[in-house]
Formats: C-alpha cells, structure tokens, sequence
C-alpha cells in the first residue's frame, strides 16, 4: 500500500518597515527513492525571486532564492504532492552477526563512509550526555535492537514535550537538565548519545503526517509542523529510523525530506535580511499535510 498526501508549508516574516534579503535556502522537496515519488511541486513567494537548484553535499534538494525588491513581509511557500511508500513499523529487521551487540563493529570501508556520522558534534563539557548514554548498556545490557528501544522509551517516558517558537536545537546536555523539548531536541540527544556508543546516526528532518490531521483518532506529537527524527546505520540493516518523540520505527507516518550531520544544516527556510535590529516583528510558520487517498499494493 502506498499513500497519496499534500503538503502546504508557508512561512512568513514580518518588518516594522522595508527591508532587503539576502540570498535564501530552502529545503522542502524530498530525496525520495524508493520510499516514495515526487507527483507535484512548486515554491511561491510574495515578491518577485530567482530561483534555482541544488543538491548539497548530502544529497539534499535545495533551492536558492534571491529576491528583487525590499518588502515589509516576505511569504515563502512550498507546495507538494508525492506518493509514500512507507516502511513496516516494526524492529524485527535482519542485522548481522557485527551488529547484533553494542558497540557495533563497522568494516573499514563503512568507517571511511559514516565517519563524519560517527564523531560526536555537540559539545558535553560535564559529561552528563555521555554519562546518560552509558547507563544504557551498564553490564550486560548490550544487545543493538534492545539499547536503541531503551533510549528511545527513555526519552518518551522521562521527557516533557515542549513546543516553541524560538528557532535553532537545543544542546544534548540542555534537554537533559531541562527535561523537555521538541522533537529536534529529542532526536539530537538520541543522535549524539549513540554517537558516544559507537554508532553512526545522521539527523533526519521532514514532516509528520497524523491521522488526527484528517478528523482520524487524536495522535502524535509534532504533526502540523516540520518534524525531526534520525536513521542509525546498522550493518545488516542499513539506515534504520528512530522517532523518540512518537516511538516510531517506521511505517506511513514519517516523510523524509533531508538529512543532516547536525540540525543546523537542514532549515526549511534560512537566509538573511539588511535593515534596523528593531525592524524585525517576528515569524509564522503553517504545515498542512493531508492523506488524498491511498493505492493497493502491487502484486508481481
């Protein structure tokens, strides 16, 4: 069975008065495989823009947006129909024998390719993140599929989920002290707990799509919005998903656009404006992903 869904995200920042924009990047439109394909897509804004394409280092689509003209509101949306085939929600993936016990044993090969994936980013000057991950294989609790079940049951169990509008991802370290977050969060301390474990993660960033959104049963946190999570490369498996925020392994739910050594590189929308500190009145961001319909299927 795959999924037909649509996608609106628009973003809008307001000025006090006119001011210039430099050059904006925006990430949006999936690297989709064979988990899904693109059907439709378009990129609008309110004022008259160049744009043109990429693919970045990982990757990743990314559109280039130069404006021509100062405005007092800039509105960018990104529209998008795709088909999403989905992965079983389920742990029961086949590893090998290297895999099956923490600290998993990379070939030489895969360390040249996840090395970048394996080096901790965040810095942990008290050490409590590397403390928090070694609790997880204290003894003999080092079996791979039973330590990433505990971590993330760990975060959804112990941790408060925190909305907020402020940009950026908190440090590891801080969503421990504080004891919330929102779903960047959880998935930055999943990634850089791991990394500390000896595996390879990489940050993954996308959408959320929630039956609830449809008048479905009232579901998951995140959804409405961009959504984060992280892909662990198990030999064996390849790169698996983990959602702390919702305890997801896959299935439907998850629509993946871009992935990332770290948060700062996967912004929906990022770029800079010239004007007075005070002009600046805020941002508003609104997501609307909804299930069209869905197709059977194909037998061979």
């Amino acid at each position: 069975m795959s999924v037909i869904y649509e996608l609106e995200h628009t973003t809008t920042y307001r000025y006090r008065k006119p001011v210039t924009f430099g050059e904006h990047r925006a990430i949006f439109l999936p690297t989709v495989g064979f988990v899904g394909r693109i059907l439709d897509y378009a990129l609008e804004t309110n004022i008259p823009a160049k744009v043109r394409w990429m693919m970045d280092t990982l990757s990743n689509n990314v559109a280039l947006i130069n404006f021509s003209e100062p405005a007092a509101e800039l509105q960018v949306t990104y529209r998008l129909r795709g088909e999403h085939f989905g992965v079983p929600s389920s742990v029961d993936f086949p590893l090998d024998e290297r895999a099956k016990e923490v600290p998993v044993q990379y070939t030489p090969d895969e360390w040249l390719d996840l090395s970048a994936f394996m080096r901790p980013h965040a810095e942990d000057p008290d050490g409590s993140v590397a403390t928090w991950a070694k609790a997880f294989v204290i003894g003999d609790q080092d079996v791979t599929l039973d330590v990433l079940q505990r971590m993330m049951d760990k975060i959804w169990n112990t941790l408060t989920y925190q909305a907020r509008e402020a940009e950026g991802t908190q440090s590891p370290g801080e969503t421990l002290r504080l004891g919330s977050g929102t779903c960047r969060d959880y998935a930055w301390l999943m990634i850089e707990a791991l990394r500390r474990l000896g595996f390879a993660c990489r940050f993954v960033s996308g959408y959320l799509y929630d039956e609830a959104l449809d008048g479905g049963e009232v579901g998951m946190l995140g959804s409405g919005a961009t959504h984060a999570w992280l892909q662990v490369y198990l030999p064996g498996a390849g790169w698996q998903t983990y959602d702390p925020t919702n305890r997801l392994t896959g299935g439907f739910d998850l629509v993946r656009v871009a992935i990332a050594r770290h948060p700062g590189q996967v912004m929906p929308l990022s770029g800079s404006w010239f004007g007075d500190v005070g002009d600046y009145l805020g941002m508003e961001v609104a997501v609307s992903l909804r299930k069209l319909g869905t197709l059977p299927e194909f037998e061979a």
